[in-house]
């Protein structure tokens, strides 16, 4: 089990927040899936994962998404997903 918590952030301050969990083990292998859902749920596009995003969750249990991830320019400055370690 796992648990993500995913922030919408628009000058300094949270506009939307998810906390998003699954019931089975966490691979980095569907990390894209994990992402969509994410902003499926925030109501969001999804960015665009990099292989620096996955190195960056894995070392530091959170990764920061600014709006040059997105294919389209979003109305938020970025999106955060932090690992809540349970």
């Amino acid at each position: 089990m796992f648990k993500i918590w995913a922030k919408v952030i628009s000058d300094g301050k949270i506009v939307k927040q998810l906390t998003y969990e699954r019931a089975d083990k966490f691979t980095y292998s569907q990390f894209f899936n994990y992402l969509a859902d994410i902003c499926e749920g925030l109501d969001i596009a999804t960015p665009i994962l990099l292989k620096t995003h996955i190195f960056n969750y894995a070392k530091f249990n959170t990764v920061r998404f600014s709006k040059s991830d997105f294919a389209e320019t979003p109305d938020f400055d970025k999106l955060v997903l932090d690992n809540i370690v349970i």
